[in-house]
């Protein structure tokens, strides 16, 4: 007999083996609207940094459902062609090939004296948690449900401050720095402790510390300022609920602080991009402490592979990744416009194919 998708994913993130695989996804606005239509469905909207669920993970059989919070759910929140959000960041929208996508125009932090006076938005305001609620309330049962609030500090900061004034202040404006950090947690920390209270599963966190070819800072400069405050959000995040996962978007190469990843507390790390870390190892190693959620790849071979390696690159995943649970397979981040519904669907129809325990391909 099947399991539940919350089972599936409770069993799993326990390093055991379910029924199948979890499987997971994200999509951009356009591929959201597209695979909508395709699949001939009423309603186009996506997931992804909405408060929301919309038909498309329960249509395509996602284990998983998200509600968003935080800075990151900005990127889309205006129609208009300039607008500025909740955060006081202006933003732009920007013509890309047949679609659009959003990028920051100005950054209310750029002077430092604006900081005196800057205030998170209220994260007290109950009806933010609406959406969540619901979900919890129609889903929880079923579904393994997340809260996710990605961007929780680093990237929260450089959203604030510009992302070349926020790296020197790390090196040379060091209480600056300290101090904004502690800031945006103003707005993190209850945030989550509410998504808690609201029966979420998981809580999704995140921050890109990591680049192509190694991290995108100093291991010492994230031990500074990013390692101990994650370590104390966790604590608490952890304490309010002793059963709650805490999962940790990060791209890139963050090969050299996984097991302090691990240490403040992390149980799952997303993206796991397969042309940046070494897949083999990573399950060797940590497999049995650290479950893995991603590792098919958005670079190259969702856009630009034929479906037939869409569907080795799904079963060599499974192949590495699955066995003894700790995986969830899913695209290393949101699926994007350059990427064709074909290899979109090759992508399904493999994990169909691959995902049933005992993994035997």
């Amino acid at each position: 007999m099947s399991m539940s998708h919350r089972e599936r994913v409770r069993i799993a993130l326990s390093h055991q083996e379910p029924d199948m695989v979890p499987i997971q996804a994200d999509f951009t606005p356009e591929i959201a609207e597209r695979l909508s239509k395709h699949l001939n469905l009423k309603e186009t909207g996506s997931e992804a940094y909405a408060h929301g669920i919309s038909q498309l993970p329960l249509v395509l059989n996602h284990d998983l459902l998200n509600s968003w919070h935080g800075i990151a759910t900005s990127y889309y929140s205006g129609p208009e062609p300039t607008y500025t959000c909740e955060w006081g960041i202006t933003w732009r929208w920007v013509d890309y090939l047949d679609g659009k996508y959003t990028e920051m125009a100005k950054h209310p932090l750029e002077d430092d004296a604006a900081f005196a006076t800057y205030k998170v938005p209220d994260a007290t305001d109950d009806s933010r948690y609406d959406s969540t609620r619901a979900m919890v309330k129609e889903f929880g049962d079923t579904y393994w449900t997340v809260g996710a609030i990605p961007c929780t500090i680093l990237e929260a900061c450089w959203y604030l401050r510009g992302l070349e004034k926020f790296m020197m202040d790390l090196a040379v404006n060091k209480d600056f720095a300290h101090a904004l950090c502690d800031k945006v947690l103003e707005f993190y920390r209850p945030v989550g402790l509410k998504l808690i209270e609201c029966g979420v599963d998981m809580l999704w966190l995140g921050d890109d510390i990591g680049c192509q070819r190694g991290m995108a800072m100093s291991p010492d400069t994230w031990r500074e300022f990013f390692k101990p405050r994650m370590k104390s959000l966790i604590d608490e995040f952890k304490s309010a609920n002793p059963k709650l996962k805490i999962a940790y978007h990060t791209d890139g190469d963050v090969t050299e602080v996984v097991p302090e990843l691990i240490e403040v507390g992390i149980d799952v790390w997303n993206a796991v991009q397969p042309l940046c870390v070494d897949l083999q190892m990573l399950k060797r190693e940590y497999g049995d402490q650290l479950s893995f959620w991603g590792t098919v790849d958005i670079q190259e071979t969702l856009p630009h592979g034929t479906p037939e390696e869409v569907e080795e690159e799904v079963r060599e995943r499974i192949r590495v990744m699955a066995p003894g649970g700790g995986f969830i397979l899913a695209p290393t981040h949101n699926i994007q416009i350059d990427t064709s519904i074909v290899n979109i669907m090759a992508f399904y129809r493999a994990a169909e194919k691959y995902r049933d325990y005992p993994i035997s391909c």
